[in-house]
């Protein structure tokens, strides 16, 4: 068997791995890069391998960083299943279009901005593409087997494999996979993204006990989350002191799935509390509005607390008003709003979509604040804003940085160091070989280095690495 770190190694985006055994040959996602030019020439480049052999995918979870690339997988010759759960395939059905969406329109403003230019400064090349169409989008929706968690299935002769609650966002599953070759099989088991035990909404993660070879998340791997009472006060704080003291507007890059509708759940829950009162609040992202409607839909997925506020919002008046806008004729009214308003927009790492014009509106006055909540990739404005730009260049505009910029890790849907180390020592035995993957170089190797420590067998895979494994180790699916 042979494995290939195509994405997310020793980087945070992009997560692909390539299975061949011979028999078959599979990924486990096939995500999009995010963060800057060096991501766009990762996403633009050809396959590493020929999209028609591979036999299907299985997809840990509908974030584009691990489900981008799928329609251009499918654009160029992929025609398997494409095994996921069942509220992964209906969040999918929503973002992907969304994304194909978001580049048919990046790719038009670049090649306007091209023609803007005086034709003696204009550069010799290809004019701008999106990786695929909405259309191509929709046909790769059409790839999708939906699967509940907990149940077994078998996409190939010799490939077993389970999704199990993840706890990261709605539908986010750690995979159980079991591969056969004649009497022996060997397991392995993909964390995806794990989410913070304890976190509303969502269940915690799945413990698993056994495997042979182990992928685990590492996008924490060097540090810990606030702990959610001094997150909650900073949260509150952020708010507050922006709307009453200084009159401004608080802007929010949240992701559209998982993000938002957690936001949105401290809001109703701290106004219950009544550390909050009469606040306006604006979801400026038509796909976050889909993704809350989705998310409402499946309940059954809720952990008791959303439960029983959900139970106490059907008896009670909450004094909040949200508002999800949907044309682009309402988000651009938002700019009209100088003070008074929470506006939550996506992309969370600020590099797409909406939150670019609230953040051109709003980054220039000292009255506002920026509400960091979420990772913010290497690359991205969203990083260069938590790192302490002066200036950010959005859409050819240099933007004066003097709103108050508040970042807040607690919110985090990432297990933090402590809560993966707990998730792997749950694991009765070592496993024959682990991976440490989907982290920048620092918190992969701080995490690994603990690992060590457990007496395992470790390593931090970089881009395009393989690992061939001879000796195969038995096992039950």
């Amino acid at each position: 068997m042979k494995i290939s770190f195509l994405g997310a190694a020793q980087q945070v985006t992009g997560s692909c791995y390539l299975i061949e055994t011979g028999e078959v040959k599979f990924l486990v996602d096939c995500g999009m890069f995010q963060g800057g030019r060096e991501a766009d020439k990762l996403n633009a480049q050809a396959f590493k391998f020929l999209p028609r052999d591979i036999a299907f995918v299985l997809l840990t979870h509908a974030h584009i960083d691990h489900s981008g690339l799928l329609p251009k997988l499918v654009a160029a010759g992929f025609d398997g299943p494409i095994y996921t759960t069942t509220a992964t395939a209906d969040l999918l059905g929503v973002m992907l279009p969304d994304s194909a969406h978001i580049q048919e329109i990046e790719a038009s403003r670049e090649n306007r901005r091209r023609e803007e230019k005086p034709r003696e400064k204009r550069k010799l090349s290809a004019a701008a593409t999106p990786l695929y169409s909405m259309a191509e989008a929709e046909i790769c929706l059409g790839r999708l087997t939906p699967i509940s968690y907990d149940t077994q299935i078998s996409p190939h002769p010799s490939v077993h494999c389970c999704f199990r609650d993840a706890g990261h966002i709605l539908g986010s599953s750690i995979i159980e996979v079991w591969v056969k070759s004649g009497d022996k099989q060997t397991k392995l088991v993909f964390s995806g993204d794990l989410g913070q035990p304890g976190q509303p909404i969502l269940r915690d993660p799945t413990i698993i006990e056994e495997t042979d070879i182990l992928f685990v998340e590492s996008t924490y791997g060097d540090r810990l989350h606030k702990d959610l009472p001094s997150t909650t006060e900073e949260f509150v704080h952020a708010i507050n002191d922006t709307l009453y003291r200084k009159k401004g507007n608080v802007i929010i890059p949240a992701f559209a799935v998982g993000r938002t509708q957690e936001i949105i759940y401290f809001l109703h829950e701290l106004t219950r509390q009544g550390r909050f009162k009469n606040l306006t609040v604006y979801v400026d992202s038509p796909m976050a509005t889909k993704a809350t409607d989705i998310t409402m839909r499946h309940m059954e997925m809720f952990d008791e607390e959303a439960r029983n506020l959900t139970a106490w919002q059907a008896k009670n008046h909450t004094p909040l008003k949200i508002t999800f806008t949907g044309s682009a004729e309402e988000s651009i009214a938002l700019n009209d709003i100088h003070s008074g308003a929470i506006i939550i927009s996506a992309s969370g790492m600020c590099d797409a979509g909406r939150i670019k014009f609230h953040l051109i509106n709003n980054l220039g006055k000292r009255q506002n604040t920026i509400l960091i909540t979420g990772f913010q990739a290497q690359g991205t404005l969203g990083r260069r804003l938590v790192d302490g730009a002066k200036t950010a260049r959005i859409y050819g505009k240099d933007i004066p940085v003097r709103a108050e910029i508040y970042t807040i890790g607690g919110f985090s849907a990432h297990a933090d160091q402590a809560a993966l180390l707990h998730w792997l020592k749950q694991f009765k035995r070592p496993p024959a070989q682990t991976f440490v993957v989907h982290g920048e170089p620092n918190a992969a190797q701080a995490l690994a280095d603990y690992i060590k420590k457990m007496d395992w067998e470790v390593a931090v895979p970089v881009l395009g690495d393989s690992a061939i494994f001879v000796k195969m180790t038995e096992g039950k699916p």
